[in-house]
């Protein structure tokens, strides 16, 4: 089977694609799945240029999506066949947070999903949305279940709120989708006006160039009669922190998910105060609110927005365009062609 590895120290340079044997037959509690498809995140990216910290011949892309071909003796929840999607936090299965680092992580900690054929844990997958392919389903695994978290886990998500999300990656779109999918208003910011007239055609209620707005929290306070928003999507980190809490209503929350626009600078905590608002940093989520999220989308009938997708041969040319940053929702990598 085909499997893409990364070299130690990292660096886009030292992804090799290579040959090995198939893995052998599941264990009692696994399950071997055909893995077709995966999507690229800003952690994926992280990973392989090196920027963290990994061992050598690590396999990277946390995300990853196929059929079930073979099942151990002891596994109820699944059969060959079906179409599964893969977990950011395999052992987190409910509850509140139990990791609080990436050393279970696939394509971190662990082997991640670019190659053919895995067998893992049964646990360690949920069904895929019934109908949905699997380079649909692989741009749930962080993406979308970050959104589902932060909007309607975390946040308790109701008809009727605005809601704020900064920028027009994957996070971003699900966010976008699934606010408006529940009856919310949503606001969102871009540098580019293509991508915010696409973001208008996905369903936004207004748009904001934080370019030629860039204290866009007033425009955010007028659109929104003085109030402020409901909930805030906050991708860029420290540098826009400021902003968001300034666009947030009293009590609302922040859900601090990205760091895009830095990781240290000044917190007007003061204004934090005077909102009662909350930040709250969140990392993905369980297996169960995977579970969850993957009913929501049936029933809605949202499907994911799927900017270009890369052979696993060209993995290394999907992480240059991301890291361009000229995608508007995700970006696929066809692992079986």
């Amino acid at each position: 089977m085909k499997r893409m590895i990364l070299a130690a120290p990292g660096g886009l340079e030292r992804l090799r694609l290579t040959e090995v044997p198939e893995p052998a037959a599941p264990a009692p509690h696994e399950i071997r799945v055909r893995v077709a498809a995966s999507s690229l995140n800003f952690h994926d990216f992280g990973v392989v240029s090196g920027a963290r910290a990994l061992r050598d011949g690590l396999v990277p892309l946390s995300d990853g999506a196929g059929v079930v071909d073979a099942v151990g003796s002891q596994v109820e929840e699944f059969a060959v066949g079906d179409a599964v999607v893969s977990t950011f936090f395999p052992l987190w299965a409910d509850g509140t947070p139990t990791h609080g680092d990436f050393s279970t992580v696939p394509g971190d900690g662990v082997d991640g999903y670019a190659c053919e054929v895995v067998v893992r844990p049964a646990s360690w997958f949920t069904r895929a949305p019934a109908g949905w392919s699997s380079l649909e389903a692989a741009t749930l695994t962080t993406a979308a279940l970050t959104a589902w978290r932060a909007l309607v886990g975390d946040g308790g998500l109701c008809a009727g709120q605005t809601v704020l999300t900064l920028g027009s990656g994957g996070v971003s779109v699900f966010a976008l989708q699934f606010a408006k999918a529940m009856g919310a208003r949503v606001i969102v910011t871009s540098s580019s006006d293509e991508k915010l007239a696409r973001l208008r055609q996905l369903g936004a209620d207004a748009t904001i160039n934080y370019e030629r707005e860039p204290n866009w929290s007033r425009e955010v306070m007028a659109l929104t009669e003085g109030r402020g928003v409901d909930q805030v999507i906050e991708l860029g980190g420290a540098g826009t922190l400021p902003e968001s809490i300034a666009s947030l209503r009293v009590g609302g929350l922040i859900s601090l998910i990205g760091t895009v626009a830095g990781v240290a600078g000044e917190i007007p905590t003061a204004m934090l105060m005077r909102k009662q608002g909350r930040i709250g940093g969140l990392i993905v989520g369980s297996r169960r609110q995977q579970q969850q999220m993957v009913r929501a989308l049936e029933v809605t009938g949202i499907r994911p927005v799927i900017d270009r997708s890369f052979a696993l041969a060209d993995l290394a040319d999907a992480f240059r365009y991301e890291s361009e940053r000229r995608h508007l929702g995700k970006i696929g990598v066809r692992i079986a062609e």
